[in-house]
């Protein structure tokens, strides 16, 4: 079925003077030109009292968190990273996925939050939690382990950095196919330094024994009305900011869900 007239791909409706309003509620509601957007930063829910249409998301979860024991840091992975906005990308840099027909009823918003670093090797870093949209699920980035037991680098929406080690090649997480990519892998050194988190548009690098990997880069949408780019993978640019999904290499970010659909 397809609600909506033909404006930037949201379907065609034969007689638009018979297309109902949408009218609902959650988040924090803008406007950008013809269309209509909730943001939510953090959980609720996206009430529909009235009307249909087929609506675009971008549904992304929290970062994982990172290792960062001295120099010996691996890039927590940012959280998985799900967008249909037509001419852009979805994780992993595949093509943007298929809109959501929106009917009246409670879509249950879940916000993941971002994942714990290991401040020591002592410590343990935690994943990112997954964020929830309805029927879709964003899958929170993997966390880089910590030195004592060993832990093992996670997989997630986007995969961790592999840990510095002085012994060993330590690989990166795996990312989810249409979420994200892998974590970097460390490699084995006197210095210790560990690999990039995987971003939602790239894997994470390679450390080397005289520099951490650098971190996968993000993916840009313009959901809001405005270019921003978000699910950056750990060992990039610092602690990630909130509501972005980016990986750490300290504490992982919070995700997002942005529902847009026209006014």
């Amino acid at each position: 079925m397809s609600f909506g007239y033909d404006v930037l791909g949201f379907g065609s409706f034969p007689n638009r003077s018979s297309l109902v309003p949408l009218e609902a509620t959650g988040g924090t509601i803008t406007t950008s030109g013809a269309f209509t957007i909730h943001t939510f930063t953090s959980s609720g829910t996206f009430a529909v009292q009235s009307g249909t249409r087929n609506a675009d998301y971008l549904v992304i979860a929290g970062g994982g968190g990172g290792f960062r024991d001295l120099d010996t840091k691996g890039g927590g992975g940012a959280g998985g990273y799900r967008n249909t906005v037509a001419g852009e990308s979805s994780g992993r840099n595949s093509a943007a996925e298929s809109q959501l027909p929106i009917e009246p009823g409670n879509y249950t918003v879940t916000i993941g939050a971002g994942g714990a670093n290991s401040p020591s090797s002592s410590g343990t870093a935690t994943k990112g939690a997954d964020t929830v949209f309805g029927s879709i699920t964003s899958l929170g980035g993997g966390a880089s382990g910590s030195g004592i037991g060993f832990d093992p680098i996670q997989n997630g929406g986007c995969g961790a950095g592999g840990r510095g080690d002085n012994s060993a090649n330590i690989s990166g997480g795996s990312g989810t196919a249409g979420q994200g990519f892998d974590g970097g892998n460390s490699v084995a050194g006197t210095n210790q330094q560990g690999g990039g988190g995987g971003g939602a548009g790239g894997a994470g690098a390679v450390g080397s024994d005289s520099s951490n990997g650098i971190g996968g880069v993000g993916l840009s949408s313009s959901i809001t009305g405005s270019a921003v780019t978000r699910a950056v993978g750990g060992n990039r640019h610092g602690d990630p900011a909130a509501n972005t999904g980016g990986g750490g290499i300290g504490n992982g970010a919070s995700g997002v869900v942005i529902v847009r659909y026209l006014t």
